[in-house]
């Protein structure tokens, strides 16, 4: 009695998912009728339209009224090969 509940439960499942359709690769897609072409280009147009209507969005620096622009750049520090020379006089004095 189990197996064949259980059998039958198989089956049923089966059905279920065969039901859905869903195509296989490959498979051409079916031509759509004139008012579902008609209604994609409408959906088309409205989500123009609302993407039109987004404003603009500014910077988003929040320190940017506490930064000058004209900041004038640090001098020129040494290179790490001076640096790294062992017998440098720079090199001891740090």
């Amino acid at each position: 009695m189990r197996i064949f509940l259980a059998v039958a439960i198989a089956v049923s499942l089966g059905g279920l998912a065969h039901a859905q359709n869903v195509p296989q690769y490959g498979e051409t897609d079916k031509e759509k009728t004139q008012v579902q072409k008609d209604a994609d280009r409408a959906a088309e147009r409205a989500y123009e339209r609302s993407l039109g209507s987004i404003p603009d969005k500014g910077s988003n620096d929040p320190w940017g009224t506490v930064r000058s622009n004209d900041t004038s750049k640090p001098a020129p520090t040494k290179t790490a090969k001076s640096k790294a020379k062992a017998g440098s006089t720079e090199a001891k004095s740090q």
